[in-house]
């Protein structure tokens, strides 16, 4: 079975998107050994730059990354894709790396570093997103694309 890992900076606090997560999560089984690894967020706190903040949780996502994953950076200036297009580029990367990774940042994002180490970078929208409803966004998406994968309808 394939095997997809995502990493996103601290933990979901709204129980309805916690329910989305878990929903989708488990969907997935089916298609995907998937991996949800969170990382603790840095403290926002008065007189640290975020970028500081957020360099900190760029290697504290780093340290969950192995050197044979292919890294997916969620940003809103990466690429978008149509449901089928994502469905089509999942496909290729899955048979040919070892694994699929995305990382999302937390609420200021991900570090310049973080991006730039990444194999790619892919955005849900150009729409703004927090962070936590940008995770069930993502879940969501792939969760459809292993359907169109499968030829399965989505909606049952």
């Amino acid at each position: 079975m394939a095997k997809m890992k995502i990493i996103v900076v601290g933990r979901t606090k709204e129980a309805f998107l916690k329910k989305g997560e878990a929903f989708y999560l488990e969907r997935l089984k089916r298609y995907v050994s998937t991996e949800w690894i969170e990382v603790k967020p840095a403290k926002i706190r008065k007189g640290v730059r975020e970028s500081d903040i957020i360099s900190r949780e760029g290697r504290a996502i780093k340290e969950k990354c192995k050197r044979l994953d292919h890294i997916i950076a969620m940003d809103p200036s990466g690429k978008t894709y149509d449901s089928p297009g994502l469905a089509a580029r999942i496909d290729r990367l899955l048979s040919s790396s070892h694994r699929l990774v995305f990382i999302t940042g937390g609420p200021l994002g991900l570090s310049r570093e973080a991006i730039s180490s990444a194999h790619e970078i892919m955005s849900l929208s150009r729409l703004t997103f927090t962070h936590e409803m940008a995770r069930l966004v993502l879940l969501e998406q792939l969760y459809r694309a292993f359907t169109i994968l499968r030829g399965e309808k989505y909606h049952k």
